[in-house]
């Protein structure tokens, strides 16, 4: 059973469709108690980071996911929940986050130009992902594969080590990461077609 954290960020149900799509069990809660059963975790969202750990703290989630991470249970962030396991964000005039990696969130820089055009900020639409290493949950993903992504902030982690993967739109930034029992993406595998769900299969049959 995967569990789906529910911190009033939304986004939770087309994450539920492609677990339904791929037969993997889940279940989408706020309450800790009920996600403490969940073999794994699936942390999603999009929206604001200031908002997003206001419902986190309510709901005690801040706590359980800092405790699931440290027990070595399996987590997936996706989009906001890939930025909010930093330790703090740029957006609001600055987040303090969960800190479960060193680093911080950054916004894209202004003006945002590449070869002499000026890219859009929120970063919006498929592009490709520099993949840096291997990694179980990119077994049998071919490299040449785009994803959706749809951000204004990136994150940017002390240690370069644990960059699974890079994107370019304007700048080169961390759009994949891994560390220990923690992976994160910040496109959104769920909306990337079949990369996107073998992604997901591959995190939900991962031995870490």
């Amino acid at each position: 059973m995967i569990g789906i954290v529910d911190y009033q960020a939304g986004n939770l149900t087309s994450v539920a469709r492609a677990l339904d799509y791929l037969k993997i069990p889940w279940v989408i809660s706020s309450d800790p108690e009920k996600l403490k059963s969940c073999e794994k975790i699936i942390f999603p969202g999009v929206g604001a980071a200031c908002s997003a750990m206001e419902s986190l703290i309510k709901f005690g989630l801040d706590d359980f996911l800092k405790e699931a991470f440290y027990k070595g249970v399996p987590i997936m962030g996706i989009c906001l929940g890939t930025q909010i396991i930093m330790e703090e964000s740029e957006e609001d005039g600055g987040t303090k986050t969960l800190g479960l990696i060193s680093g911080r969130v950054l916004r894209f820089p202004y003006p945002l130009i590449e070869d002499g055009k000026h890219l859009k900020v929120p970063h919006m639409g498929w592009n490709s992902v520099s993949w840096l290493k291997e990694h179980p949950l990119l077994k049998e993903v071919e490299p040449d594969y785009e994803y959706y992504f749809v951000h204004s902030y990136y994150p940017q982690p002390e240690n370069s080590d644990i960059v699974l993967g890079v994107t370019s739109h304007g700048i080169t930034f961390p759009s994949g990461l891994a560390y220990k029992n923690l992976v994160a993406f910040q496109f959104h595998p769920e909306k990337s077609g079949r990369p996107g769900l073998k992604l997901i299969k591959n995190f939900y049959e991962w031995k870490v």
